[in-house]
């Protein structure tokens, strides 16, 4: 198995080659070399089944790996009953669409703390993840991984520990790291390989090698503010960061085999193609390296 990497939606530059629709993205992916793509569902899933299905068989045919991202308004800390239903059909409608078009991973993110402790939001999350994975699976959908994402803003459910912790409920979740996220919420705390080298250290310790080495990850450089993510920005930012080197070169180090998805704002292809570069010139050196040795 082998690291692949894509872009969240299509970059400005496909729209400006002429195309609209995303049955076309992975065709041109594959002329870049990207070996995955991310649906975005953000607002709402509105893909019908044979679009759908249309841009699976594409996938399929260029060695484009899929993921979709479920909508944004999920909160997994409610204790709200008519928001938990909300929530279990964006989700299992996200499953179905990811069905559809043989993307094996959906995106979830986690809520808003809002009035509540956050004890209390994480006690909610952890019931209402524990209720989503029965319905998916009720569902027919056991074949969609559920990939619980950190958060950049502060007052939201998401830190890497928080991640975790929900993640370990199950075998059958895995992590989404943000890394930006987690920069953007710790002021600059995910900037040096020994941050990295903290956080896979993290994971390992709580959910094992195994999902570790294979975990999703969304990249992207992310302007922050007092109350964590502002905006995202793309790959000409030197102000705020994270730099991708310091993740590819830990990455690398470890072996692992992780999905990257770039999210930089409107730049999100030319960029998971630099992030593809930097991470597979990291694997020769260290390759070289264990040959020698």
């Amino acid at each position: 198995m082998e690291a692949v990497f894509g872009p969240a939606g299509n970059a400005d530059s496909f729209a400006a080659a002429g195309f609209r629709a995303t049955a076309d993205a992975p065709a041109w992916l594959a002329q870049m070399g990207l070996t995955a793509y991310e649906y975005q569902c953000g607002r709402g899933v509105r893909v019908g089944t044979d679009t759908a299905q249309k841009i699976g068989q594409a996938a399929r045919e260029n060695g484009i790996t899929l993921s979709l991202h479920a909508p944004y308004f999920i909160n997994l800390s409610t204790d709200d009953d008519v928001q938990r239903e909300k929530n279990a059909r964006y989700v299992l409608e996200s499953c179905r669409a990811a069905h559809d078009m043989g993307a094996d991973r959906i995106v979830v993110h986690t809520g808003g703390v809002g009035k509540r402790s956050r004890d209390q939001a994480m006690a909610n999350s952890r019931d209402n993840v524990r209720r989503i994975l029965e319905q998916r699976d009720a569902a027919g959908y056991g074949d969609v991984t559920i990939c619980l994402e950190t958060m950049g803003k502060i007052n939201v459910i998401g830190t890497a520990e928080e991640i975790m912790e929900l993640v370990a409920l199950d075998d059958r979740l895995l992590p989404c790291i943000d890394f930006g996220h987690l920069n953007a919420r710790t002021h600059g705390g995910m900037c040096t390989r020994e941050d990295v080298a903290a956080l896979f250290d993290l994971m390992e310790n709580t959910i094992g090698i195994e999902r570790t080495r294979v975990f999703h990850s969304h990249f992207s450089k992310i302007e922050y503010g007092k109350g964590g993510e502002v905006r995202h920005l793309n790959f000409t930012d030197t102000v705020y960061g994270p730099e991708f080197d310091a993740v590819a070169q830990e990455t690398a180090a470890r072996g692992y085999t992780p999905r990257f998805i770039c999210e930089s704002a409107g730049t999100q292809a030319e960029d998971a193609a630099a992030m593809m570069r930097c991470y597979q010139e990291y694997m020769k050196q260290f390759s070289a390296i264990d040959k020698k040795v």
